[in-house]
């Protein structure tokens, strides 16, 4: 089911727009163009020209869900407050990658959909090309989550993230923190992926694709009702994937598997249970390139692999998940979740280290279990009080994730200088023998949580938002038995929306920030938990009831104890099986964030965001520190923007733009640097009738070369290259 939120009513009587027209004057600047294009908007409708749904003036609603809308934007989403609130009513940064979205920049994963979102980066740090890290305002996400239920990114979860956009009807993100609803956790981004859902009719979808490097793939889509009261309903979802690379020998292979159902138990109850299994194989190496001893660029061509024949990365994610949702007469909801995902990483690879100069290969090998579970019982619905009705959600949550790994290394095998790594053979280095013992890491961590929110009808134009969460806390690391607790600590939220007229509103919002941290001193002592505030205040415009959403937001972000990997680990006692960290002091973040999402007019879907963040350490153990910019291989500027226009005839045009400015790393005697780039991509498709539909993407138009990722040091190569331009031919047949 569905949540229906309300929207914009154009016709309100007019004495309300003449009480708030004292306050116009106050709207900015940005919104007069939405403003105008929404005058015209109704001229340039036209049933005979547009597949588009209805999207006309008039009190309607927008369905959460995305699938078969057509649309670039929601109708409500939950993942900052817990209730249901549209893009509007929510007061902070709040994106949505919807089911066309998808579709239309062949968004197959969710590294994928991250490119695309608006003030996110892609970083791979020393972790390699496959150990995605995904970060906002200047901080690492480090909690995903499953259809409002989270699961924690550990030191290794890059690996957890495989997910298959298949599942999924949207993406929805949220900027800054989200500590109501996420508990601990970094202040960058809640990224909530909801899955796909089982349909009443029968349909019927099968999707191929075809791209250079010997890129292959097929996906089949079935749903519909299992009898013929409709009151069990099933969905199955199936997709493999076959690729090669613009990298000499790297490869991947991806599976995917997912069933879903649900059962009316009586007119108000329903059942949800689905599980999942995906697979990703991969050829390809442990870090990325390397650089010079001082950091500069050695040049290599974007083909080169650096790896052995031998190296393999196979991942593996089942999860499963059950719901149980009851309706009461009075509008009153109450909701019980449950979600487990578990992660199975086997790994035998080499990164390229370099000493004076002198260039080595080292293996390794490690075997990683990942084990997540949450569970979430929660009400929700109004309540009347002084005259007016207002909302409320209260719950419990309880979180459980288990990390087992081991593994070992080798001794380096020494290359050479740079030029030798021009010569290298992959079949040269036979696999090492490796002893498994070298490494263990064991840990348990478990988070329980009571939570409520509240929004307050304080007048027709102010709405006031307030939340509270206290969390248990506790990590035991099974190794070393050391572990810590924190027990009762309160996250409050409080947010103020003003609706400066029928379109438009001004809202301000608060959250406290609250991280514990399983890295380490050079002492082998744990770091204490991270700590801060996060401030945001911005204005919000709603545009042909929901269909368009802009925005414009300012943001201050205060960290303290931060956990910083120390630049020279030679001073690490427990390096390399283990590295240290160091509590960074105060680290501030602040910025702009400006966002438009949906429809222009009904032929044109847009998404458009830029970002600017400033992070720099306000106090720190090194005072030299203080006052520089924290995390430099992060860009400051970024611009994202994705398109869509419908042409008669059945054809339509679109594409994208990614820019970023410069990023570097600097060090004693090390400089590393990826000047400002662009990346244009183009698409174009076809409908021949409404069963089958054709698409070319063109990405990196300009065949632009630069890196994603930059090395941190020179001890251990980091850089790694974006894709060249490359090319996809989709076609998708729908019953």
């Amino acid at each position: 089911m569905s949540y229906k939120t309300s929207m914009i009513n154009f016709d309100r009587p007019a004495n309300g727009d003449a009480r708030r027209a004292r306050v116009r004057p106050a709207l900015a600047g940005a919104f007069a163009l939405m403003t105008s294009i929404s005058s015209s908007f109704a001229q340039d409708a036209s049933p005979h020209e547009t597949e588009l749904p209805a999207v006309t003036v008039r009190d309607s609603t927008l369905s959460a869900t995305t699938e078969n809308t057509k649309s670039y934007t929601t109708g409500s989403m939950s993942a900052a407050t817990g209730l249901p609130l549209s893009i509007r009513e929510t007061p902070q940064s709040v994106t949505v990658i919807t089911r066309q979205q998808m579709e239309d920049k062949g968004i197959a994963t969710i590294s994928d959909a991250a490119r695309h979102a608006p003030g996110l980066t892609i970083s791979h740090a020393q972790g390699g090309p496959l150990r995605d890290r995904f970060y906002s305002r200047g901080f690492a996400v480090d909690n995903i989550t499953y259809d409002g239920l989270p699961a924690t990114l550990g030191q290794y979860g890059g690996d957890m993230l495989v997910s298959n956009m298949a599942l999924y009807d949207r993406v929805e993100i949220v900027r800054g923190a989200a500590g109501l609803t996420q508990g601990a956790g970094n202040p960058a981004a809640a990224i909530n992926l909801v899955r796909k859902r089982p349909t009443r009719d029968i349909r019927f979808r099968a999707n191929a694709n075809l791209g250079n490097w010997d890129r292959y793939g097929m996906e089949a889509d079935v749903s519909g009702a299992l009898n013929s009261p409709g009151t069990l309903r099933g969905r199955a979802v199936a997709a493999v994937q076959d690729n090669k690379s613009f990298q000499d020998y790297a490869s991947n292979k991806r599976q995917v598997f997912y069933l879903i159902g649900e059962a009316d138990l009586g007119s108000r109850t329903l059942l949800t249970v689905s599980a999942s299994r995906q697979q990703d194989d991969n050829r390809i190496t442990w870090g990325g390139l390397p650089v010079a001893a001082d950091g500069s660029d050695l040049r290599l061509p974007r083909s080169t692999w650096l790896g052995n024949t031998w190296e393999f990365w196979n991942r593996g994610n089942d999860a499963f998940y059950a719901g149980l949702e009851h309706r009461f007469d009075n509008a009153w909801k109450v909701s019980f979740a449950a979600n487990r995902v578990q992660t199975k990483s086997d790994m035998a690879a080499t990164y390229i280290s370099q000493s004076g100069g002198i260039y080595a290969d080292n293996p390794g090998e490690y075997h990683y279990t990942d084990k997540r579970a949450s569970y979430d019982l929660h009400a929700t619905g109004p309540f009347h009080a002084f005259g007016r009705k207002h909302e409320l959600a209260f719950g419990a949550a309880h979180r459980n994730g288990d990390f087992d790994g081991y593994g070992g290394w080798s001794s380096a095998i020494t290359i050479g200088t740079a030029s030798s790594l021009g010569n290298w053979n992959p079949s040269l280095n036979p696999r090492p023998v490796i002893n498994l013992n070298l490494w263990k890491m064991v840990n348990n961590e478990k988070q329980k949580a009571f939570y409520a929110t509240t929004r307050l009808n304080l007048s027709d134009s102010a709405k006031l938002i307030l939340g509270a969460r206290v969390d248990d806390y506790a990590f035991t690391d099974k190794v070393s038995r050391a572990g810590y607790e924190v027990n009762g600590n309160l996250t409050k939220y409080a947010g103020v929306i003003y609706d400066l007229d029928s379109r438009h509103s001004a809202y301000v919002s608060y959250t406290d920030i609250f991280k514990p941290q399983n890295y380490y001193d050079i002492s082998g002592k744990l770091i204490e938990p991270v700590v801060g505030k996060n401030y945001e205040a911005g204005l919000k415009g709603e545009y042909f009831n929901g269909a368009l959403n802009a925005s414009i937001a300012l943001f201050r972000i205060d960290q303290e104890n931060l956990g910083m990997q120390l630049s020279d680990q030679t001073v690490c006692p427990s390096f390399p099986s283990i590295r240290c960290y160091q509590a960074a002091g105060l680290v501030r973040s602040e910025g702009i964030d400006v966002e438009i999402q949906g429809a222009l007019t009904p032929k044109w879907q847009v998404m458009a965001g830029y970002t600017f963040v400033d992070k720099r350490y306000r106090k720190d153990a090194n005072p030299a520190n203080e006052g520089h910019r924290a995390d430099t291989q992060l860009p400051r500027h970024l611009f994202k923007l994705s398109t869509m226009y419908q042409l008669p005839g059945g054809w339509r045009v679109g594409g994208s733009v990614y820019w970023q400015n410069e990023i570097y790393r600097y060090g004693a005697g090390f400089y590393s640097r990826q000047d400002s780039y662009a990346i244009v991509d183009l698409s174009a498709g076809y409908r021949f009738d409404k069963h089958l539909d054709i698409q070319l993407n063109v990405n990196n138009l300009f065949d632009e070369t630069y890196y994603q990722s930059i090395s941190t040091s020179g001890a251990m190569g980091g850089n790694v290259y974006g894709m060249p331009r490359n090319a996809m031919l989709m076609a998708r047949y729908r019953y």
